[in-house]
């Protein structure tokens, strides 16, 4: 029994660690458009979200618009501080002016 056992548990083993490798993969990270997350905070004012804790993303988006575009920076940075104190229909419509500034579309939905 003991010679019949041996090998079978030795079988079971090498199948159980046979193909147990681990393969190495590179994944690349794409640094996502901050221009998408100002894009859709300003869309979401536009169709009349209220200013909520998103407010603390506003350096954020300004500090990394800033990076490619110091222009287009300085409107959002004046847009936003403009936002932070709207409410309502003011709300939406500078949310819209400020997109139209920034040269975003604004869908209407």
């Amino acid at each position: 029994m003991k010679r019949t056992c041996l090998p079978l548990l030795f079988a079971c083993a090498v199948a159980l660690v046979a193909g147990c490798g681990v393969k190495e993969e590179t994944i690349k990270v794409v640094q996502p458009d901050v221009m998408n997350q100002v894009k859709s905070t300003l869309q979401n004012y536009a169709q009349g979200q209220p200013v909520t804790s998103e407010v603390t993303s506003y350096d954020f988006m300004v500090n990394e618009v800033r990076k490619s575009s110091p222009e287009k920076a300085d409107i959002l940075k004046a847009g936003l501080d403009d936002l932070k104190t709207a409410s309502g229909a003011t709300l939406k419509s500078k949310a819209k002016a400020l997109m139209t500034n920034l040269g975003i579309e604004v869908s209407e939905k």
